[in-house]
């Protein structure tokens, strides 16, 4: 399917991608009843998102979110997180990520009053992360090759179903799988996945007690 088969962008199919021009996809997304949809652009296809978010989306979200928060926290890391911000390569590629950090030096980089991301003007992200449940084939494929393109340093896809976490250091425009951070060196990933895992038996506030033990426990 393509953009010019449809009139309104409410016709427009969700989830997956359709054939579109840049000027296309900015007409698309500037419809208001795409408000609070997630959109994508990449290798000339858009791909709207509209799928309501379950809880167990939104928990692991705000979960991973909150381990890195407090890893970097006590390890004193300058960090900025930001949740479904619109990354912009003009012309080329867009993106709305779930999670994404600017860390270190450049994480006050973008100016507070910053709508779109204008990745002409500023660096892209050190860490995008992407909480996959229904959409994990996509996330790990053609969205992580939208990342490249942007050219993000870290790119992490969560796995709902299972608790598990999928990540790739991405450089020189291609990504190859990792099984430690670079961006976050000493966070281990077997310490989030536990996290995600005990998110499915115990209450907010007793995880994030237990993140807190366990990063504390990692030293320096």
């Amino acid at each position: 399917m393509s953009y010019t088969q449809t009139k309104l962008a409410t016709e427009l199919a969700t989830d997956e991608w359709v054939t579109a021009t840049w000027d296309e996809y900015i007409q698309v997304t500037g419809d208001p009843q795409l408000e609070n949809a997630k959109c994508y652009y990449y290798n000339g296809h858009l791909r709207i998102e509209m799928t309501p978010q379950g809880y167990d989306h939104s928990y692991d979200n705000f979960s991973v979110g909150t381990a890195i928060a407090i890893f970097s926290g006590f390890r004193v890391i300058p960090i900025s997180g930001l949740t479904n911000c619109t990354f912009r390569k003009a012309n080329e590629a867009e993106a709305q990520p779930d999670l994404a950090f600017y860390i270190g030096e450049k994480a006050e980089i973008i100016p507070p009053d910053t709508s779109v991301v204008d990745l002409d003007v500023y660096p892209p992200p050190d860490l995008v992360i992407e909480i996959a449940k229904t959409s994990l084939s996509d996330d790990i494929g053609s969205k992580r090759m939208l990342y490249e393109r942007l050219g993000v340093g870290e790119y992490w896809v969560v796995n709902v179903r299972r608790c598990l976490l999928i990540a790739f250091a991405i450089a020189d425009g291609g990504s190859r799988q990792i099984t430690q951070s670079q961006v976050l060196p000493n966070l281990p990933f077997s310490l989030l996945q536990k996290a995600l895992q005990r998110s499915r038996e115990t209450g907010r506030s007793q995880l994030y007690a237990w993140l807190i033990n366990q990063i504390q426990a990692l030293g320096n």
